[in-house]
């Protein structure tokens, strides 16, 4: 197994997410939120691009993916996706707690409907944009 070029992948994967998170920190901009939701998504991006730019830094020798890599990177960036897109929610305080706030953004992500909360309208713009954003 190239384990190498699985966390090579999978940190290069932690950089787009920081860039698609660029979007509702705009939309949290724009509805002129306040500056804990600006700064719940900003420190996620921070987090997601140290995370990202060390794993990436070192690159494999060996480029090869077989199946098995291929399936074990689609794993662990649903995983790492959510768990690293449920931070905002954390940070801002709006579902204080972990478990809730990764189950919330899996069920956004893969569009379930399925929800924690009995109305997601009491979240933030931004982080209801996030939620629902088309990843």
């Amino acid at each position: 197994m190239n384990r190498n070029m699985i966390r090579f992948l999978l940190s290069k994967l932690l950089i787009i997410e920081a860039g698609l998170l660029l979007v509702p920190l705009i939309v949290a901009f724009i509805y002129r939120e306040p500056h804990q939701n600006l700064l719940s998504i900003s420190i996620t991006i921070g987090i997601l691009l140290v995370v990202g730019l060390l794993g990436s830094s070192f690159k494999p020798k060996n480029h090869h993916i077989y199946a098995k890599e291929g399936v074990l990177i689609v794993a662990l960036c649903w995983i790492l996706w959510s768990f690293f897109g449920a931070l905002p929610f954390v940070f801002s305080g709006q579902i204080p707690h972990l478990i809730d706030a990764f189950f919330e953004i899996s069920s956004g992500f893969t569009t379930t409907g399925a929800s924690i909360l009995p109305d997601v309208s009491v979240l933030s713009h931004s982080l209801l944009f996030w939620r629902s954003f088309p990843t």
